[in-house]
């Protein structure tokens, strides 16, 4: 009595098993089942290419160059880790004159005449332009910023340019006559800047020249 048993529950397994796989078939066979196919197979994909290629989905920018000394004194630049800038838990707090002085930049704003603060999304531009008659100092942080100072002594250019990372703050100087321009390259981050000028600027007037740079 107990063989037959075996071999009956045996047989409605293989029947329970026979008739979901012709259910499944079934259902493969109506329209309503290609969204969901599609959704498997762009899922799959999804997989595959996250595994084989991490860094193509990170939104960050990958191991970016670090940028020598040399190169950030050609730029009038001289950047931070706001840890070190920072007096207490509340962060880092800097005044744009004496930050420039005491990191030996020169040429930089003797007094904030005019002060800006602003932010640049990624893909923006801020500057590319001379001003003839103002000094400027800089504090820029919060992304991965393009700075670009003319520097005749930069042979081929005439021009220095670095990098900022989004983990730095960095204080600049574009002397009078001479042209700066700032870039986000970073793909989801927004940078901020603060620019303190020696002089009123009237940008309506001749005393700006703008457009330096057309491969910004």
């Amino acid at each position: 009595m107990v063989s037959p048993r075996r071999n009956l529950s045996s047989d409605n397994s293989f029947q329970f098993q026979s008739n979901s796989l012709s259910s499944i078939l079934n259902l493969l066979k109506k329209p309503q089942a290609f969204p969901v196919l599609l959704l498997i197979f762009l899922f799959l994909t999804w997989v595959s290419l996250k595994f084989h290629n991490p860094s193509h989905f990170s939104p960050v920018l990958q191991n970016p160059q670090r940028w020598s000394k040399e190169e950030d004194f050609k730029a009038n630049l001289v950047r931070f880790l706001p840890s070190k800038l920072a007096k207490d838990k509340r962060g880092w707090l800097l005044n744009p004159v004496s930050a420039a002085n005491d990191a030996g930049i020169n040429g930089g704003a003797l007094f904030c005449a005019t002060v800006h603060v602003g932010e640049i999304r990624p893909g923006g531009i801020r500057g590319n332009h001379r001003h003839y008659t103002s000094n400027e100092t800089f504090i820029i942080w919060g992304a991965h910023i393009k700075f670009r100072l003319e520097n005749s002594q930069v042979a081929d250019k005439g021009y220095a340019e670095v990098v900022i990372g989004a983990d730095e703050v960095a204080v600049a100087a574009s002397p009078r006559g001479i042209a700066h321009a700032l870039v986000n390259v970073d793909p989801i981050r927004t940078a901020f800047l603060l620019g303190c000028q020696d002089e009123i600027v009237n940008y309506n007037s001749s005393n700006t020249a703008y457009n330096i740079w057309n491969d910004l």
